[in-house]
C-alpha cells in the first residue's frame, strides 16, 4: 500500500523539518522545499496527494500558487498555512480554493487533522467564486490573537456560503463590522449592506421599518414607503439587537424566514425577501427564551452559524494593533501624530474595558487631540482612564455588598454604554421608557418568582397597587406562572 505523499513548501528551513517529522511519524511521506518554484514543478509531475504552503516564499506568493494548482490538478488539496494572520489572507485562501488556512503558530496535532480530512474528503465539483477585491492595509478588522484568528477563518468560510449568522457581542465588541465584513467578502457584495438597530425603532413602527406599509395603512402614511426588506433585495439585511424584537415583530420576521416572502402593512400582494440575514445581540437569547421574550423556533432559525465576538478584555494581545490602528485614523482625520511607549501600552493590557473596542477608540482619539506630548505615557493614560470615575461623584462608584458593584453604578454603566452606541441620535426618541423598561421587566419578573406568581403579594412587597401591577406585566410581556420558582 502506497502512502499518501504531502508536498511542503516554507522558506522557513525549522518549520519543514518540524513538519517533516511530525507527518512522518504519522505515516505520509514527505518532501519538502523552500520556494515555490520547485512545488510547482512537483505538482506539474503530478507528485503528491496534498499540498501545505507557506503563504510567503522568496518567489511567489502562495496564494498565487492555489489557482495555478487547481487548474492543473483540481483534485490537489492545498492547505495555507501563514504568519501574516489577517482577515484578508484566510479570505483570499478560502477564495482561492484552500481546503484550510492554518495562522502560525498553529498546534501540530491540529494540523495532522486538517491533514487527514483534506485527504478523506471526496471530490467536489468545481466551483468558480469571485475574488473579494480589498486592499491589505485597510482591514476591516484588527488583531492577530487566537480568537480572532478563529473569526477570522469562520467569515473567511462562509464567503463561498449564503447562510444566516448570528454575531453575540457585548456592546463595542464590533458586531457590525462583523456582519459588514460577511456581506463585502461574501456571494452578495454587489447588492445593499442595509443595517437596523431594533432598539433604536419604537416598537409600533417595527413592522412598517422592517416591511414597509402602503399609502393609508394607518394614520401619517401619505406615501407607500419600502421597508428594509425591500431595500436589501439581492443583498444583505443587518437586525442588530434583535434581542429587542418585541414578540408580534418576531412571529413576522419567522414567517418571512419559513416562506421567503411577506407583505407590507396595509399590504396584499406578496413580495419575495431576497436577502441574507445577518443578526447581532449583546443579549443571552437562550435565557430570554426561558423567560419567555424571544420566540425559540425563531432563534434557531436566525442561529445557522454562530459568532461569538470576544471582549477586549480577552484578547489584551491585540490591544497594542488597535490603539496603533486608532491612532494612525486620527491622524488621518486631521489630529496630531501621536504615538505610545511601552508603559502605556502595559497599562491599556491592564484596563477592564467595559466599552470595549469602542472605548478604546473613543480613548485614542482623545488622547490624539488633548495630549501636548507626541509619546504618550502611563501616566497619561492612567489619567484619562480614571477620570470618567473620578467625575461620577463617590456616590456612582459606592461599593455594594461585598465589595461588588453597587446598583446605581451597573445602571450608571450600562446607560453610557447605551447612549454611546446611539451617540448620533438618529431613531431614539424614547430613552426614558426604554431604560425604565429595562430596570422594572427584571424587578417584577424577579419579584413574581421570590413571590411563586403570586400577584397580590409581589404588589404588596414593590409598594403598588394590584391593578397597577397587572397593567405592568402586561405592557412588558412578563410572562408569570404561579407555584413555580
Amino acid at each position: 500500500m502506497t502512502l499518501p505523499t504531502v508536498l511542503i513548501a516554507d522558506d522557513d528551513r525549522s518549520i519543514r523539518t518540524v513538519l517533516t517529522q511530525a507527518l512522518g511519524r504519522s505515516g505520509y511521506q514527505v518532501r519538502s522545499t523552500g520556494n515555490a518554484a520547485t512545488l510547482w514543478r512537483w505538482v506539474e509531475d503530478g507528485e503528491g496527494d496534498l499540498v501545505i504552503t507557506d503563504v510567503v516564499m522568496p518567489d511567489e506568493n502562495g496564494l498565487d500558487l492555489i489557482p495555478r494548482i487547481k487548474r492543473i490538478r483540481p483534485d490537489l488539496r492545498v492547505v495555507v498555512m501563514s504568519a501574516q494572520s489577517t482577515l484578508m489572507t484566510a479570505v483570499k485562501a478560502t477564495q482561492r480554493g484552500a481546503f484550510e488556512y492554518l495562522p502560525k503558530p498553529f498546534d501540530l496535532r491540529e494540523l495532522l487533522s486538517v491533514v487527514g480530512r483534506a485527504l478523506a474528503a471526496p471530490t467536489e465539483p468545481a466551483t468558480t467564486v469571485t475574488e473579494a477585491r480589498d486592499s491589505e492595509e485597510r482591514l476591516p478588522l484588527i488583531g492577530r490573537s487566537a480568537s480572532m484568528q478563529e473569526i477570522y477563518r469562520t467569515i473567511a468560510r462562509l464567503t463561498t456560503a449564503d447562510l444566516t449568522v448570528m454575531i453575540n457581542g457585548e456592546s463595542g465588541t464590533g458586531k457590525e463590522l462583523v456582519a459588514r465584513a460577511l456581506h463585502d467578502y461574501g456571494k452578495r457584495r454587489a447588492g445593499s449592506f442595509v443595517a437596523i438597530n431594533m432598539a433604536a425603532i419604537p416598537r409600533e413602527l417595527i413592522e412598517s421599518e422592517l416591511f414597509g406599509h402602503e399609502r393609508g395603512a394607518f394614520t401619517g402614511a401619505t406615501n407607500r414607503s419600502q421597508g428594509r426588506f425591500e431595500q436589501a433585495n439581492g443583498g444583505t439585511l443587518f437586525l442588530d439587537e434583535i434581542g429587542d424584537m418585541p414578540p408580534e415583530a418576531q412571529t413576522r420576521l419567522l414567517r418571512v424566514l419559513q416562506e421567503g416572502e411577506f407583505t407590507s402593512v396595509g399590504g396584499r400582494q406578496p413580495i419575495k425577501a431576497n436577502v441574507r440575514i445577518i443578526a447581532a445581540t449583546h443579549r443571552d437569547l437562550r435565557n430570554a427564551i426561558r423567560q419567555g421574550l424571544f420566540r425559540e423556533d425563531l432563534f434557531y432559525r436566525l442561529n445557522v452559524v454562530p459568532i461569538r465576538l470576544p471582549p477586549l478584555r480577552e484578547r489584551p494581545e491585540d490591544i497594542p494593533s488597535l490603539a496603533s490602528h486608532f491612532l494612525d485614523r486620527a491622524r488621518e482625520d486631521g489630529l496630531p501624530f501621536k504615538s505610545l511607549d511601552q508603559g502605556a501600552i502595559d497599562r491599556l493590557k491592564q484596563h477592564s474595558w467595559p466599552g470595549n473596542v469602542r472605548e478604546l477608540e473613543n480613548l485614542m482619539r482623545r488622547l490624539a487631540a488633548l495630549c501636548p506630548d507626541e509619546v504618550i505615557g502611563a501616566d497619561t493614560v492612567s489619567v484619562e482612564l480614571a477620570e470618567p470615575v473620578a467625575m461620577a461623584g463617590p456616590a456612582a462608584v459606592s461599593p455594594g455588598p461585598n465589595g461588588q458593584e453597587s446598583l446605581s453604578t451597573a445602571v450608571e454603566r450600562h446607560i453610557k454604554e447605551f447612549l454611546a452606541a446611539h451617540n448620533d441620535g438618529l431613531g431614539v426618541t424614547d430613552v426614558y421608557d426604554k431604560i425604565i423598561a429595562e430596570v422594572e421587566r427584571p424587578l417584577i419578573r424577579l419579584t413574581l418568582a421570590a413571590t411563586r406568581g403570586n400577584q397580590i403579594k409581589a404588589a404588596s412587597m414593590l409598594g403598588l397597587n394590584r391593578n397597577t401591577l397587572r397593567k405592568k406585566i402586561r405592557d412588558l410581556e412578563i410572562p408569570v406562572v404561579r407555584g413555580l420558582m
